[in-house]
């Protein structure tokens, strides 16, 4: 079995975009992506020495990326604890004082804010029929049903690679299409 090895200087064109793919589907943000990949490729490079060659370069990056993601919701859940109202009561002849966290409710929800889900909801529906039927289809099966990335490959006859390519694609056309008619 051959080792693998690094390639620093072709990190952004072999794998940027992979490493894009997979870190906006699990922070839902394209500053905060592409803060974590940069800091992955930064991390990578101050560990290279520790690289021992049993994975490829790409699942090496990964499994940086993965840690800096954990990081990412670490330092978010931890402001959050520190955001704490303390509340004074008065009860059936008690009085003292508790700590409340100042996090939104999810079940608070207004008709409002439902009314706002259904009509993005509809303008993603309605966008996806707009963009290329190869994309928006493999979008949907990826994205949407959750399907396996090596059925879809087999489904539609492509390779990983070119999957990730056109998700991006259809994400950028989505997000595009969703500014122009829904914000």
């Amino acid at each position: 079995m051959q080792a693998h090895t690094l390639d620093p200087n072709k990190w952004v064109d072999r794998y940027s975009d992979y490493l894009f793919n997979y870190t906006i589907v699990r922070v839902n943000d394209r500053e905060v992506a592409n803060d974590l990949i940069s800091e992955t490729f930064l991390a990578g490079l101050k560990s290279a020495k520790y690289f021992k060659g049993e994975a490829s370069e790409r699942t090496w990056l990964i499994s940086i990326l993965k840690r800096k993601i954990i990081d990412h919701y670490r330092k978010i859940n931890s402001r959050k604890g520190k955001a704490e109202v303390k509340i004074n009561y008065a009860e059936d002849g008690n009085e003292g004082e508790w700590l409340e966290e100042r996090v939104a409710d999810q079940f608070d929800k207004t008709a409002e804010d439902e009314m706002e889900n259904n009509e993005l909801g509809l303008a993603i529906l309605d966008c996806l029929d707009s963009i290329n039927e190869k994309h928006a289809e493999i979008f949907k099966r990826k994205t949407i049903d959750g399907a396996d990335t090596e059925a879809i490959c087999n489904e539609f006859n492509i390779t990983p690679s070119n999957l990730w390519v056109i998700i991006h694609r259809a994400r950028t056309a989505l997000a595009a299409c969703l500014e122009k008619n829904w914000f």
